[in-house]
C-alpha cells in the first residue's frame, strides 16, 4: 500500500461524516464505513447514514450490505472491509475508514484476537435467557465477571454481551484480557488514525439536536416500517439505541417524550463509551474540532499532516 489507510474516528455526532467527505474529495479517496449499524439496509435515519448525495460525492463501502435480522459479526465485517480496501487500491484510489465502531477499527487494523470459536448451543442458551429476563440481566452477569468489558458494551448490544460471556464461560478468562493481545500485534495495514472530539457539553448539545432532527425526519416511521416488514423487535439491530426506545413507545410502554429523552440519554452514554475506547489507543492523533471555525479549516489542518 503506497499510501496509509486514513482513519477518521470519534464519538457519534462529532461531525465525522461531513469532515471525512471533504477530506476524501481532497485526497481522491473512497470511504469504508466503520459503523456497526449502517451495514443494515433500511436503518437510515436512526444510524445517521450518509445521504444519497453524500454517497454520490464520495464512493462509500460497507453500507446497506445485510438485512436487519442478519446476525452480523466482527469477523464478517473484517472480511468485507478487506475486500473493499483491496478493490479501492486496485482502482488506484486512496482509502479512508470512517466511523465510531471501535471494535471494527481494531478488526481492520489489528485483526481478531486469539479467542474461542462460536459455541452455537451456548449462544442460543444465552439468547433465551435474554429473551426471558431482559438484556440487563445478561449485562449484569458480564459486569460481575468482566467489569472492563461491561463498561465498554451497552446492554442493548446483545451480540457483544453474549460474545463476552461466551468467551468467559469457554476459557475462564475475561474477553477484555484476551483483547490485550492487540497491543502486541503488528498492524495489518499501514495507517494514520485521527480522533475527532470537542468539549463534552458541546458534544452533548449536538447529540440532543441530532436526535430531534432524526425524529422530525421520520425516525418513528422508519422504526414502524421495519417492524411492519416483519423484522422481530428483539433482533440485535433493532435493540440498538434509536430503535429500541421507539419500539417501546410504539408498543405503549413509553410516551413519545419519555422515549426521546431516553434516546438522548443512551446516545450520550454511547458517545462516552466510544471516547473511552478510542482514548485507550495511543496511535490515534486527536483533534479538537471546536478550535476551528469551519469544516474547511479542519480539513486543511489534516491535509497539512502529510497524509499522502
Amino acid at each position: 500500500m503506497k499510501s496509509p489507510l486514513i482513519c477518521i474516528v470519534g464519538p457519534t455526532a462529532v461531525g465525522k461524516t461531513k469532515i471525512a467527505i471533504q477530506l476524501a474529495q481532497h485526497l481522491g479517496a473512497e470511504i469504508v464505513s466503520l459503523d456497526s449499524r449502517q451495514i443494515y439496509r433500511g436503518m437510515d435515519i436512526g444510524t445517521a447514514k450518509p445521504t444519497p448525495d453524500q454517497q454520490r460525492a464520495v464512493p462509500h463501502h460497507l453500507i446497506d450490505c445485510v438485512d436487519v435480522d442478519h446476525p452480523f459479526s466482527v469477523a464478517e465485517y473484517q472480511q468485507l472491509a478487506d475486500a473493499a480496501i483491496t478493490k479501492i487500491r486496485g482502482g488506484g484510489n486512496q482509502t479512508m475508514a470512517v466511523g465510531g465502531a471501535g471494535l471494527y477499527f481494531r478488526g481492520i487494523i489489528d485483526g481478531l484476537f486469539d479467542g474461542p470459536g462460536a459455541d452455537v448451543e451456548l449462544r442460543a442458551k444465552l439468547q433465551r435467557e435474554a429473551d426471558e429476563h431482559g438484556n440487563t440481566f445478561l449485562h449484569e452477569r458480564l459486569r460481575r465477571c468482566d467489569p472492563e468489558a461491561a463498561n465498554r458494551v451497552h446492554p442493548n448490544n446483545l451480540v457483544r454481551v453474549i460474545r463476552a460471556l461466551e468467551v468467559y464461560e469457554l476459557t475462564g478468562k475475561p474477553i477484555s484480557v484476551l483483547q490485550r493481545q492487540w497491543k502486541t500485534n503488528e498492524p495489518r495495514y499501514p495507517f494514520r488514525a485521527f480522533g475527532l472530539n470537542m468539549p463534552r457539553e458541546v458534544l452533548y448539545q449536538r447529540i440532543e439536536e441530532r436526535v430531534d432532527r432524526m425524529v422530525e425526519a421520520g425516525l418513528i416511521k422508519e422504526v414502524k416500517g421495519l417492524l411492519d416488514q416483519g423484522y422481530p423487535w428483539n433482533c440485535i439491530a433493532m435493540q440498538s439505541f434509536g430503535y429500541k426506545e421507539l419500539i417501546d413507545h410504539l408498543d405503549g410502554r413509553r410516551t413519545l417524550g419519555e422515549a426521546i429523552a431516553l434516546l438522548k440519554q443512551n446516545t450520550r452514554r454511547f458517545a462516552k463509551r466510544q471516547l473511552t475506547w478510542f482514548r485507550n489507543d495511543p496511535r490515534i492523533e486527536w483533534l479538537d474540532t471546536s478550535q476551528f471555525s469551519s469544516i474547511g479549516g479542519i480539513v486543511d489542518n489534516l491535509m497539512e499532516r502529510n497524509l499522502v
